[in-house]
């Protein structure tokens, strides 16, 4: 039976940029991947007015979750209200509200409400962890990027890679989506382990050598949509980066199909000497990762185009 009796938390952080800038943040959730460590993938819907829903993939205690989301925005009053449809144990309801308080012309107090009941009294401890260790992660990830230097995008890269298979859509992304069978598959995987306890929602963890000779430990979240893409969030790093975001995507035309591989990394500015040596810096480090990641998407892509075109 559910706890009836609801739970309500808050937190709050004070936050050195225009209350109407740090809204935005908010409101904008296809940008909540980059900001918030916990989030992995979210898809909106608008409704009517200033209704919306959301789908949110993240990351609770560890645990991969998802779960479905209303949500009110009031630009005018600077709040944004949201209530789960559809909770996923054991959590039973959740609920909330983001606050923002100008304080001046430059700065604002941000307050992140929740109410939230559990499935029964065993999952109260579980939630009040995850509810407090995601609000803390995510309103100094809203501090850290409301507050960023000017100099801040030339930290970030984004590129992508793509092949042409002669082959079925269905055939390349079971190979992408088979990601258990890599370190059989990939020259570049040295071990690999993938749990999948709900259908489309992955946990990927794997050693993968650079063309240097270095060997990477990387776990990642994954979220699948059959057969056109895959989107993926690390949430254990290599050291040169601070974040890493990507996304496979298939597209079919007549009976050839162009598999893509996106990246977005964040350059970690403390590991760069200790990787690239001291005399390295951001270009140096920008230049590694986009031969890394890309010299090893492409060579899944060129693998997962000869296994298509085999089965044809």
């Amino acid at each position: 039976m559910p706890n009836t009796a609801p739970r309500e938390v808050e937190h709050e952080i004070t936050i050195g940029a225009p209350a109407a800038d740090v809204y935005r943040f908010i409101a904008d959730v296809e940008n909540w991947p980059r900001m918030f460590p916990p989030t992995v993938h979210v898809e909106r819907t608008p409704l009517d007015g200033a209704n919306e829903r959301i789908q949110i993939w993240a990351t609770a205690n560890g645990e991969p979750k998802t779960w479905t989301s209303r949500r009110v925005l009031d630009p005018g009053a600077l709040r944004v209200e949201f209530r789960q449809e559809k909770s996923t144990p054991p959590v039973a309801s959740m609920g909330g509200t983001w606050i923002i308080e100008p304080r001046g012309d430059a700065g604002c107090r941000v307050r992140l409400l929740h109410d939230y009941t559990a499935v029964d009294d065993d999952g109260l401890a579980w939630i009040e962890q995850a509810v407090d260790r995601n609000s803390r992660s995510e309103l100094a990830a809203l501090k850290a990027n409301a507050e960023q230097a000017v100099g801040a995008a030339e930290l970030s890269l984004s590129f992508e890679d793509s092949v042409e298979v002669d082959g079925s859509v269905e055939d390349v992304y079971d190979y992408i989506n088979e990601a258990g069978r890599w370190k059989e598959r990939l020259p570049h995987v040295a071990r690999v382990i993938l749990t999948e306890d709900t259908p489309g929602l992955q946990t990927l963890e794997m050693d993968t050598s650079a063309k240097d000779g270095s060997t990477h430990t990387t776990k990642s979240v994954r979220v699948c949509f059959p057969h056109h893409t895959i989107v993926y969030k690390q949430i254990t790093l290599p050291a040169l980066m601070s974040l890493h975001t990507g996304r496979w995507t298939l597209e079919q035309h007549g009976d050839k199909v162009t598999a893509t591989s996106q990246h977005t990394v964040v350059v970690n500015t403390a590991n760069i000497a200790a990787v690239l040596g001291p005399d390295a810096g951001v270009p140096e480090a920008r230049e590694f990762l986009r031969s890394a990641l890309g010299t090893n998407s492409l060579a899944t892509l060129g693998h997962a185009k000869e296994y298509a075109e085999g089965r044809r």
